[in-house]
């Protein structure tokens, strides 16, 4: 068997790492665009402001460990399902049994201009690395990040840690998909302690990057520009699936899949940033992409790859921040009732529908959070110990989280 995995970050590690263990004879083939050993860009950020090489998850001999034909700096054009095969950007053919997608996503911001030199993608390492000597040679003083989600913010601790000063672009509320308005004007405040600033409202739409050659600003609806030696957009996650274009597999979004993982394409599996799959809440498709997610779906893929038949449970919604000096978490959706839990050192919002807790917002202690996502995703009904949840002393309790997620001793 010939499995040709398109991509090398944890998705398609997971796939290959899980292959190998069951099976030493297929014949595992992966290519990365990056000129790196895989890596894992949720570590990116400790590699930055630490020097440690922690983004190589499973060690820069991966492939060697797991006789693996490694193809790096190398770039998929097009995908020709038909043939059993993809094209590279070198004119060159590689044939497949089965083909894993798992070419993950980069930041983007749907404004004109977001392609110019100038714009950095702080999930490639590659752009990373770049804009990293920039730093380093004294050559940027300052960033200017359109957009304040989950990824902007925590761009921008970490440019700001590294000395940057740090200006970001939110038209209506920082990390406005993950945390509810109270959350969400902590967090604000603690960006603002740290000497980060925001432009909000109004003032915060950016029309498009003005570039001379390089992006030299970032223009407002209003008319107003606003320069800075670096730029970055991220308001958002875009899927790398441009090569599939006239390959006959189905996207919207992302790639779409079903529960085994697998495209329309009956020997074309997908996994990572760039899959469409179910929320394990609501049952809609989304691209939710997490670290996590990307492990599991890529496990779900070399099981069926395997022979196994399983099928995935559907993605998770969660987050957290780190690097604000009081942490932050996100789980599941912001629906429903919404009850609000003071206690010493943070606080804590829990949502409930119909009986069940469905998501929470956690802002200092976060002591509860395993138990807390733990009956999220058991979607049972917790209307016999709400009381317990609302308890601000809630979570510091071992025994009472196991017998609350109904695990029980012999």
């Amino acid at each position: 068997m010939t499995i040709l995995i398109v991509g090398a970050g944890p998705a398609g590690v997971t796939v290959a790492e899980t292959v190998r263990q069951y099976n030493r004879e297929a014949k595992i083939t992966m290519i990365s665009e990056e000129p790196f050993p895989p890596y894992s860009p949720p570590a990116l950020a400790e590699y930055f402001m630490t020097g440690r090489k922690v983004h190589y998850w499973r060690g820069e001999d991966f492939a060697a460990k797991q006789d693996i034909d490694y193809r790096q700096a190398t770039r998929v054009q097009a995908v020709r399902p038909e043939k059993n095969r993809i094209m590279l950007r070198n004119g060159k053919a590689m044939d497949y049994d089965q083909l894993v997608l798992a070419p993950g996503g980069r930041l983007y911001a749907p404004i004109e201009g977001v392609d110019q030199e100038g714009v950095y993608n702080f999930k490639s390492l590659s752009a990373a690395e770049e804009l990293l000597r920039r730093i380093r040679g004294k050559k940027a003083k300052s960033v200017l990040i359109v957009g304040a989600g989950f990824i902007g913010v925590e761009i921008a601790l970490v440019l700001q840690e590294l000395g940057l000063e740090v200006s970001m672009l939110v038209r209506s509320r920082v990390m406005r998909q993950m945390l509810d308005e109270g959350s969400s004007e902590t967090v604000l405040g603690m960006l603002l302690d740290k000497g980060i600033k925001v432009h909000r409202g109004e003032a915060a739409d950016a029309l498009a990057f003005v570039a001379n050659g390089r992006v030299r600003a970032v223009k407002m609806r209003s008319g107003v520009e606003l320069s800075a030696d670096i730029y970055v957009a991220a308001t958002g996650l875009r899927p790398n699936i441009e090569f599939l274009q006239d390959s006959g597999i189905q996207t919207k979004w992302g790639i779409l899949v079903d529960p085994q993982q697998r495209t329309n394409v009956h020997n074309v599996f997908a996994a990572g940033d760039a899959a469409e799959t179910v929320d394990l809440l609501s049952g809609k498709r989304y691209v939710h992409a997490i670290f996590p997610n990307a492990i599991s779906q890529g496990r779900i893929v070399a099981y069926n790859l395997l022979g196994w038949q399983q099928s995935y449970e559907g993605a998770e919604s969660m987050n957290s921040l780190k690097h604000l000096g009081l942490p932050v978490m996100a789980i599941g959706s912001m629906e429903g009732e919404e009850v609000a839990v003071q206690a010493d050192g943070g606080s804590r919002k829990l949502f409930f529908r119909d009986g069940r807790l469905v998501g929470c917002r956690l802002v200092g202690d976060t002591r509860a959070a395993g138990i807390l996502r733990s009956l999220i995703n058991k979607k049972r009904s917790v209307e016999a110990f709400r009381n317990r949840l609302t308890d601000p002393r809630f979570g510091i309790g071992m025994v009472e989280a196991l017998a609350l997620a109904g695990i029980t001793g012999p």
